[in-house]
């Protein structure tokens, strides 16, 4: 039997500490990536819990959830394509409160087919169309009322 020489044992017994030091950071840092995303997950099941209670009989969700987290003046955008002789409702959420989120549809040309700015934003509305296009809906929080969240759209079409 051969002598291991001191410099070996140091040598192992100074990488098992690298890797507990490792192992440490990984574990904390994923601690705190947990805890910083655990609050958008509490405030989008609360806003979806709110959008939901928009989306009830004779409507059936078109199983989407359209979501965005917004500050200030920026604006979402969704591409959507509604079918012909069907009524939709557009039900739209921020928060725990209802009409600090405004929406508008347009067509594919940018021409507004509705805005819910024009009726004290709404949170939801319905919309008929006689036939099938392409939209592109936009979402913004109302800046008097909220200047940063979690924004949530949802679908429903009519039974």
């Amino acid at each position: 039997n051969k002598p291991t020489p001191l410099f070996a044992h140091i040598f192992v017994y100074n990488s098992k500490i690298e890797n507990m030091k490792k192992y440490t950071q990984i574990t904390i840092l994923t601690l705190i990536f947990l805890f910083l995303s655990a609050k958008p997950f509490a405030q989008s099941e609360a806003t979806l819990r709110l959008c939901e209670n928009s989306i009830v009989y004779p409507y059936i969700s078109d199983g989407q959830e359209y979501r965005a987290i917004l500050n200030e003046e920026e604006i979402a955008e969704f591409r959507v394509t509604f079918y012909g002789n069907t009524t939709y409702r557009i039900a739209a959420c921020s928060g725990k409160i209802e009409g600090n989120l405004i929406f508008s549809v347009y067509d594919k040309e940018r021409n507004e087919l509705f805005s819910n700015r024009d009726y004290d934003n709404s949170p939801y509305w319905d919309l008929e169309f006689t036939n099938t296009m392409d939209c592109i809906i936009e979402a913004q929080l109302d800046s008097e009322i909220s200047n940063s969240g979690f924004a949530m759209l949802l679908i429903g079409f009519k039974q």
